[in-house]
């Protein structure tokens, strides 16, 4: 089924979506850091009766971010000190598994993504069309729109070229921070090797291409604002280079001449 009938049929979907919730178990983890102004409002706008639990760990924030989750109704796993971007996904990943998710969502709580769109973004794994769906911020043009720096949007258009390229992928982005997993694709791919830092994002993705699970996307909108976390210019930068560096570690692997631990089984 194509991206198209997707996005038109998302109402028959959340329909069965809905029928299927007996049998599966949605999990939405957020990896968070100085999250206090944005939680409670991405909290409210998850689709509630669709998801089991929400999981948010802490990565040592200097906010409340952690005392806010833990007065809703949210699974809050706070770390004793900070351990990156990708350090706090592979916290959230594990705890999804160990209290047995079937499907796993990555929503950043500082409310650029639409916690809305949740029914959209697991409609393909519930379809068994893909083992991970991306909320892509160019399918619908909605990255300059939300206001998206114009720095951050050639880079990210300038990797998403270099990746599509060497994985032989033809996707609209690579660098979004709105994702769903299947369960099977977790428990499959070496996550935990990946690195700590933002960089997770294109290994994962690298690692999912190696061997061979099927991605989709879904058009989403985003918001800019003073109180979402973004990356800054130095370290957009680094994680720029940490991309290029994982795609030559990804085509050396795939050509035999390199033994990554990222691409063992």
């Amino acid at each position: 089924m194509t991206l198209t009938k997707y996005q038109n049929n998302i109402k028959t979907k959340e329909n069965r979506i809905n029928n299927l919730k007996p049998e599966i178990k949605i999990i939405v983890t957020m990896p968070a850091y100085n999250a206090a102004k944005t939680l409670l409002k991405t909290f409210e706008d998850i689709p509630h009766g669709l998801v089991s639990e929400i999981i948010l760990v802490d990565d040592c924030s200097k906010d409340d971010t952690a005392q806010i989750g833990s007065s809703l109704n949210i699974k809050v796993v706070e770390h004793p000190h900070n351990v990156g971007y990708g350090g706090n996904q592979k916290t959230c990943y594990l705890e999804a598994l160990r209290d047995e998710a079937d499907i796993i969502i990555m929503l950043h709580p500082d409310y650029q993504y639409d916690p809305r769109k949740i029914p959209e973004l697991i409609a393909p794994i519930i379809n068994s069309q893909a083992d991970i769906v991306l909320g892509s911020r160019f399918l619908n043009n909605g990255a300059l729109k939300g206001g998206m720096p114009y720095y951050k949007f050639i880079a990210n258009r300038c990797l998403t070229f270099c990746q599509n390229l060497i994985l032989g992928t033809n996707l609209s982005e690579f660098h979004t921070g709105y994702r769903a997993y299947s369960r099977k694709f977790l428990e499959t791919v070496p996550f935990l090797r990946n690195s700590i830092a933002f960089v997770f994002d294109a290994e994962i993705l690298c690692q999912a291409v190696y061997f061979n699970f099927k991605i989709a996307e879904i058009g989403v909108e985003t918001r800019y604002f003073p109180e979402a976390s973004s990356i800054k210019l130095g370290s957009s930068i680094i994680y720029g280079l940490g991309v290029l560096r994982v795609l030559l570690i990804y085509l050396l692997a795939k050509l035999k001449l390199l033994n990554s631990r990222l691409f063992q089984p």
